[in-house]
Order: structure tokens, then sequence, then C-alpha cells
């Protein structure tokens, strides 16, 4: 089993490589382009990147931007998600508005936030926390729903408060839908956070991209990509690993 699934991560890898090589050859042989550069380059503008400094400045700040608004966003929407869930008053006052501002683009909130929050710091916490915030309130909410209906009628001849309950049979009971929506969140966190520094940033990966297109350094430009690609592959295979190893009760069942 442990081989097969090495096997299939090799697998995805060599596909990787594959298209790596592809790029190369297609930069020295087919597309004469200095907006195309070969691989070798831009391996070699990340190096220079990551000994300088630079990239490590630039990824450190965006990713504190982008922890910071998925933990807020994530630990709302898990709390209201549980209130929503649990008691209906709260559901019928909040759904409406809720469903309202969800389909909202993200993209189309900044410039009313540049004039409340400005660009700084805030803005862009706020824009990442707002993405993170419905992925997992809807998951939430259909983790309670999902909790067999049994174990609550057990709760409830043992006379538990209704704190007591939620906290020892609907969290754990609805923690693999809470993890899958933190999974989502996680990605939408990383895309919005690179677009708001995009939009309205001085400083982080998004402006970083964008200056290196402007000064016409294309190496740098596809690095600093290369690198935050690398990034979203290991902060989601460190939230898989949080998974298991918290849900490792589920996973063994889902086996069985």
């Amino acid at each position: 089993m442990v081989i097969k699934k090495w096997l299939s991560r090799a697998s995805g890898f060599a596909m990787v490589a594959g298209l790596l090589l592809l790029w190369q050859l297609s930069s020295l042989y087919w597309v004469q382009s200095t907006n195309w550069p070969p691989v070798s380059a831009i391996a070699k503008a990340l190096v220079a990147g990551m000994r300088s400094g630079e990239l490590p400045e630039v990824f450190g700040s965006s990713l504190y931007r982008m922890l910071l608004g998925f933990t807020s966003g994530v630990a709302v929407a898990v709390a209201l998600g549980l209130c929503m869930a649990t008691v209906r008053w709260v559901r019928v006052s909040l759904e409406p508005m809720l469903e309202f501002l969800r389909p909202i683009p993200i993209p189309a909130i900044v410039p009313p936030l540049i004039l409340i929050l400005g660009v700084d710091d805030a803005m862009k916490i706020f824009v990442v926390a707002f993405s993170a915030f419905f992925p997992v309130l809807i998951n939430t909410m259909a983790g309670v729903r999902s909790v067999e209906p049994t174990a609550l009628a057990v709760a409830r001849t043992f006379k538990h408060s209704r704190i007591a309950v939620v906290l020892k049979v609907i969290v754990p009971a609805s923690l693999p839908y809470i993890l899958a929506g933190m999974r989502v969140s996680l990605a939408l966190s990383l895309i919005v956070t690179v677009v708001a520094e995009m939009i309205a940033g001085s400083a982080g990966i998004g402006y970083y991209i964008l200056t290196m297109q402007y000064a016409m350094r294309a190496s740098d430009m596809y690095a600093s990509i290369f690198l935050l690609a690398a990034t979203g592959y290991l902060l989601n295979r460190l939230i898989l690993s949080v998974e298991h190893s918290v849900l490792h009760w589920y996973h063994r069942n889902a086996k069985n």
C-alpha cells in the first residue's frame, strides 16, 4: 500500500519534471523571446533571490497576511456555523445577509475596502478572512447536519448540557467537514493574498510579481511564481498531515 502510494506520487512529480523539460527545450530551440526564459535561467534567479534574502522577505510578508486572515476567517466561520446550525433564530436572522454577500467576487470588494481600511495590511487581511470564511461556514453547517441523530439522543439521555453536546458530540463529528472546508479556504487565502497585493500593494509576492513584470525581469517573475506554486503545495501537504493526525479514527473507519 505504501509502495503504491509513493509510486503514484512519483508519477505526479515525473509529469511536472517532463513539463519543465519541455519548457526548457522550447525556450532554447522553438521560442526565441526574452519573455520565455529557459527553466535553467529561472532556477538561477530563484537561487539568487533566496541567497540575497529578497524572496524570503517578500514571501514572509505575504504569508503573515495570509495566515492571519485565514485563521481569523476560519475561527469566525466555525463559531458562526455552529451557532447557525444549532440555533434556528440565528440561522433565520443571518442567512439572507450571508447569501447576499457570498456571491460577491473578491476583486469587487477591494476598491470599497481601500476607501474604508486603506491600502495597508488591515485591508488585505480582511479580504483574506472574507474569502476563507464562506467555505468553512458552509462545511461547518453541513457537518452539523450530518451528525447522527442517535448520538444526539444518547447525549440528551445522559442529560448533557447544550454546550457539552456541541463540544463533545457535534464538533468531533463535524471535524471532517470543517477540515475539508479549511483545505479549500487555505488555497483561496493564498490566491486572494496575491490578488490583493497586486491590486493595492507596496510589498508582498503579488506586488513583487508585478514589479518584475514591469522591469522586464522575466526570470525573476517566473522564479517567484514557481516558489508560489511550491508554497501552495507545501501548505496543502501540511493541512493534509494535520487532517490525518486529527482524524485518524475517521480515515481508519473509511478504509474499513
